[in-house]
């Protein structure tokens, strides 16, 4: 008989979660598309550059392991950016990511935002399939996104 899989918890950043939040997001732009300048920004300082400035960084943690991560980024008045939404390959297809996008949202509304927006590339199929399920429009891609590979952009209504 098999042993229950250990449950996996939704937890705000930690700084000992840093090293995991880079890992798992470069892994995955590495794989993808390519580490732009503006996600250096992201991934070597989350507490200063996300956290510090009114933003969240959520990690999915099972057995003290992070598996997963997702970041809420202020854009602006009134708006969040979903951003670095990234879960490891054997613990995908469990809805850990749609627990984290879901999270981000929730953040987003606790602090009174009236949209959530993200940028995504193409290649990113159920990605982008996951947050059109989560009620996510496309909308044109502005001309100043400062990610050269974004060449989706959508956004939630809240």
């Amino acid at each position: 008989m098999n042993a229950p899989e250990p449950e996996v918890a939704i937890e705000p950043f930690r700084d000992a979660y840093a090293a995991a939040f880079d890992r798992l997001n470069r892994a995955w732009l590495e794989r993808f598309v390519r580490v732009e300048p503006q996600d250096e920004v992201y991934l070597r300082d989350p507490r200063g550059k996300i956290v510090d400035v009114g933003g969240e960084v959520f990690c999915a943690v099972r057995d003290g392991d992070v598996v997963g991560t997702c970041a809420a980024i202020p854009a602006g008045r009134a708006t969040f950016e979903l951003a670095k939404l990234a879960v490891e390959p054997h613990a995908r297809g469990r809805g850990l990511g749609r627990k984290l996008a879901q999270r981000v949202v929730e953040f987003a509304r606790e602090r009174g935002a009236r949209r959530v927006t993200l940028s995504s590339n193409s290649a990113l199929v159920e990605a982008i399939a996951l947050y059109a399920s989560m009620g996510f429009r496309h909308v044109p891609v502005p001309p100043d996104l400062c990610y050269e590979t974004a060449d989706v952009c959508m956004e939630l209504t809240l």
